[in-house]
């Protein structure tokens, strides 16, 4: 299947997660299969606590701390990316292509933007020695007044 970051949309099974969870160097144990099928089932923005009520409501148990764990983990190893929107919690996004956020203020959604949809004029010039590695850009949405 390839590597996570190129991973389609379509759902992977959890054979195919253990496999690839494996080849990324991270032993591939039940509950970290477990989260990596629900994280990789579609693109997607998700908060521990979300991932914990989703296994939970599947009748899958799993502690938080393993929820915690994997995830930093799966973060530190590239397979998914640590989004930090505001201060009440983390996301994290499936979706490991070059990509922006609007995040809707109100109920907390993250919606991908794709890269060509924004486009920079200019960006400062960069410090001696340093060059621009990425752009996180999020666009905070509110309802009409």
């Amino acid at each position: 299947m390839g590597t996570m970051s190129e991973r389609s949309s379509a759902s992977m099974s959890a054979a195919a997660c253990g496999q690839e969870l494996s080849q990324m160097g991270i032993r591939p144990t039940s509950p970290r299969v477990r989260i990596a099928e629900l994280l990789f089932a579609a693109p997607q923005h998700l908060s521990a606590e979300q991932i914990i009520a989703t296994l939970m409501a599947s009748g899958r148990r799993v502690s938080k701390a393993t929820v915690y764990n994997t995830l930093k983990i799966f973060a530190a190893s590239g397979l998914i990316r640590q989004l930090t929107i505001d201060d009440s919690r983390a996301w994290y996004d499936s979706n490991m292509g070059a990509h922006y956020h609007f995040h809707d203020a109100e109920s907390g959604a993250l919606i991908d933007v794709p890269v060509p949809e924004v486009q920079f004029s200019r960006l400062p010039p960069t410090p001696d020695g340093m060059e621009v590695e990425s752009i996180d850009l999020v666009i905070r949405l509110r309802k009409k007044r």
